[in-house]
Parts: C-alpha cells; sequence; structure tokens
C-alpha cells in the first residue's frame, strides 16, 4: 500500500475511531464535533459553503478507502459521517447554546443526526447503491438535512418552552 492510501486510509477511518468492534459510525461521528466548534464562528452562509466542500472532500476520500479495503461501504469507514456531521449544525447557535442553558441541546442534536444515519428515510436508503465515494457519501448528506431540520425544529420548540416557563 502507498503512502497516499495509507494517508486517506488513516483519514477515512477516522484515525483509527472506525476500527471499534460496534458502532463505527457512532464512534467515527465524533470527530465532526470539533468541526461542529469550528464552523459555529461563522455566518450560515459560510456554514453552507463549508460543509458541502467537507462532503465533496469526503467522496474520493471514502472511495479510496472502499477500494483499498476491498468492500462496498465498508463499516470501518467513517470520514462519510465525520465530515458530514456538521451540515445537521448549520445555522443553530451552537457556540450560544454551549454557553447558556440549552447545553443538552447538543447531544441531543448529536443524537438525531445519528438516528437519521441509522434510520436512512428515503432517498437515503436507495442513494447508497450509487457506486464507490458518492454513494458513501450521499446517504450521510441526506440524512444530515433530515436532522438539520429536525434540530432547527428542537431548537425552536426548546426556546418556546423556555419561554412559556
Amino acid at each position: 500500500m502507498r503512502i497516499f492510501e495509507r494517508a486517506t486510509l488513516w483519514l477515512a477511518t477516522g484515525f483509527g475511531l472506525g476500527l471499534a468492534p460496534v458502532a463505527s459510525g457512532t464512534f467515527g461521528s465524533l470527530l465532526g464535533l470539533p468541526l461542529v466548534y469550528a464552523l459555529a464562528r461563522l455566518a450560515w452562509p459560510w456554514q453552507v459553503l463549508a460543509t458541502a466542500t467537507l462532503a465533496v472532500c469526503a467522496v474520493p476520500i471514502c472511495g479510496v478507502a472502499e477500494r483499498v479495503l476491498g468492500k462496498k461501504d465498508d463499516g470501518r469507514i467513517v470520514a462519510d459521517e465525520w465530515m458530514v456531521l456538521p451540515v445537521s449544525f448549520i445555522g443553530l447557535p451552537v457556540l450560544e447554546i454551549a454557553r447558556g442553558g440549552g447545553w443538552w441541546l447538543l447531544p441531543a442534536f448529536w443524537l438525531s443526526t445519528r438516528v437519521f444515519d441509522i434510520l436512512k428515510p428515503p432517498p437515503a436508503r436507495q442513494l447508497q447503491s450509487l457506486h464507490g465515494g458518492a454513494g458513501i457519501v450521499i446517504d450521510d448528506v441526506f440524512a444530515a438535512l433530515y436532522a438539520l431540520a429536525a434540530n432547527h425544529l428542537l431548537w425552536h420548540f426548546s426556546r418556546d418552552f423556555s419561554a412559556g416557563i
């Protein structure tokens, strides 16, 4: 294996988190949390651009890893989870939530992302059939978009609930 393939595999497996014997995607998605925090400092249009860039970059990384590992959407490949996770936080006031009393929302947002990634509502599951890295990443993008909608609803309902108390 060439150095390029080793480095790409290291990224694709989430620096080894994807090698977890169970729930590798869940462990791998944890790497996306520092990205969420970093992108939270940007205005939402820049967040969209940054998350789209991360998703596009994940495609060749996952594609190379799939080829090297020799298995379609190998469970050890988690770059799709950690590089796409920030999509489900676009436009949410992450820094404000972290400083305020709504800290519990951040794990709830992450959990909703994991739930949608596991359930893969249509068309996410169907898009997995695409070849190579695109098939590995696109289902996570769609799952993250579902989670984004759910997370915004949760954020707004939690604000309404807090205001009513």
